[in-house]
């Protein structure tokens, strides 16, 4: 049974909306990276940050509902808003469910409500406990449309999003929905980025997938939402892979051996060969350990080579949204005027690591090939070896 991605609404570092988000994409615009304070004690971190003003959670659902997570997940949701509404009245309500990845959710009023609490000996007037609710943001959309349908929310660390996007398409499949908002949504809290400096993973500068001088990644935030659904539209979910090693906490395989069976599992789900792959958009961290193992992995399953690039050092890395936001530029590729069909282009120092597996990397005006279809891959890896990646393409 075919599903298709139908609607997408999306937010980050780039802009907000699929017009600026694509030309800013496609340009290889990385100015969304700026040094910021306050984050972490006398250091500077170049993030990812949102800077369009959020729209305001409905009246309605302010009392407990509002955080930034949210906003930023309502300001894709806006979007799409249009479609999702005549969704509802084909369908009803109980019939479309809402699937959203978060790794966040709004954690980072959660943390300055137990701060509070802690000093104060009670609780703020605004703190909330649903606010660091992993299942919040689908929560909170449902709320907002008076919809029915399943409602959850999916926390697999970096895989969040791409597995929500595999979790939607079998509630299609299974016929307990007839459509499904599905997608991921993160945004920048003081609790992970102490947690990744601890890690010693975060660069002081733009970071450089797949560089010898990389050094680490930089945090970012983004909102990415799809309507799902199997009417025929121009972009087909063609396939999905999904795999966890549990090789280590923190660190993948370095073998890559989990990476490989999740895109071996996606080509397969999708019916094709490594060689019809048109562009691969990589997990592509900036950390030493992830694009050592990415690069081997995708060196074994792509042996001819495949154009291929990592958007993280346009975004920085989202987090529970990456795996979302990542396949919304596959979206977006495919998608664009059938005379340009532009890809994501690589952006780093162009300096290769001699110890890793050559890889094509794309560049600025890079395209995809005339003719068709056109089929492109998103992976997506996460702590733990959770490991998930997908394949969209032109509908056949």
């Amino acid at each position: 049974m075919k599903t298709y991605l139908n609607e997408l609404g999306v937010v980050c570092a780039l802009g907000a909306g699929k017009a600026a988000v694509a030309e800013a994409l496609f340009a290889g615009d990385h100015s969304g990276i700026r040094q910021e304070t306050g984050w972490l004690p006398d250091r500077a971190l170049p993030l990812g940050a949102v800077r369009m003003e959020l729209p305001p959670v409905p009246a309605a659902l302010a009392g407990c509902r509002d955080n930034r997570n949210n906003r930023l997940l309502l300001a894709a949701a806006l979007e799409i808003e249009i479609p999702i509404r005549a969704a509802m009245a084909r369908y009803g309500s109980e019939r479309i469910g809402v699937i959203i990845g978060t790794s966040t959710t709004g954690i980072d009023e959660a943390c300055h409500g137990i701060a509070a609490y802690r000093r104060d000996g009670a609780w703020p007037a605004d703190y909330r406990y649903a606010h660091q609710e992993l299942g919040a943001p689908a929560e909170f959309l449902a709320e907002w449309l008076d919809l029915a349908g399943p409602c959850y929310g999916i926390s697999t660390a970096c895989t969040s999003g791409a597995r929500a996007l595999l979790s939607a398409r079998r509630l299609l499949r299974m016929g307990v929905c007839d459509a499904v908002l599905c997608g991921g949504a993160d945004t920048l809290a003081g609790l992970p980025t102490n947690g990744f400096h601890a890690l010693e993973a975060l660069d002081d500068e733009r970071c450089q997938p797949f560089s010898r001088h990389r050094r680490g990644i930089n945090i970012g935030e983004a909102s990415a939402l799809f309507l799902m659904t199997r009417e025929p539209g121009p972009v087909e979910l063609l396939g999905g892979g999904a795999s966890s090693d549990a090789y280590h906490m923190s660190s993948p395989d370095p073998q890559g051996l989990g990476a490989q069976q999740a895109m071996r599992e996606a080509l397969r789900d999708a019916g094709l060969d490594a060689a019809q792959i048109d562009y691969l958009n990589l997990h592509g961290t900036a950390t030493e350990h992830n694009d050592a193992m990415e690069s081997q992995a995708v060196a074994a399953v792509f042996a001819h080579g495949v154009p291929c690039s990592s958007t993280k050092s346009m975004t920085g890395h989202t987090l529970g949204a990456a795996g979302a936001l990542e396949a919304a530029f596959c979206w977006l590729s495919l998608r664009d005027p059938q005379d340009e069909r532009r890809l994501p282009p690589q952006v780093w120092d162009g300096v290769a690591d001699p110890a890793l597996p050559i890889l094509t990397f794309t560049g600025t005006g890079s395209h995809l090939p005339v003719g068709g279809p056109r089929r492109l891959m998103s992976n997506s890896f996460a702590f733990g070896g959770n490991n998930a990646c997908v394949v969209l393409g032109d509908a056949t």
